[in-house]
């Protein structure tokens, strides 16, 4: 069985910074995560960013100039960078990978930005 895994969320104040990072686990096919997504209390889950393939990079208007995304190929890993964090930042983080018709998502990680 597959699944991803991602670490590096915690709680940090206004205008810090955190590291995600997000990997495949278990046996079998491999997937490739390419995505983040958030989901704060009581909203619904909403996409931050991309990196395809080829290395092009998409963001959230809400994030643009602040979460930098990238892959490390070797890895098979994912990383969000974020920078100049706000309490609105403050979300269960996911990554997410797409194979053929499936979907596949971590655990989530908790991000915090509070005072």
């Amino acid at each position: 069985q597959v699944q991803l895994v991602e670490s590096g969320g915690g709680l940090v104040q206004p205008g810090g910074s955190l590291k995600l990072s997000c990997a495949p686990s278990g046996t079998g096919f491999t997937i490739y995560p390419r995505h983040w997504y958030r989901q704060a209390l009581g909203k619904q889950r909403e996409w931050v960013a991309t990196v395809a393939s080829g290395g092009y990079t998409t963001y959230s208007n809400s994030v643009k100039g602040r979460f930098t995304i990238s892959r490390d190929n070797a890895k098979n890993t994912v990383y969000l960078q974020m920078n100049s964090l706000k309490p609105e930042d403050t979300a269960v983080y996911y990554c997410n990978a797409i194979y053929g018709p499936n979907d596949y998502w971590g655990q989530g990680t908790q991000v915090t930005v509070s005072s």
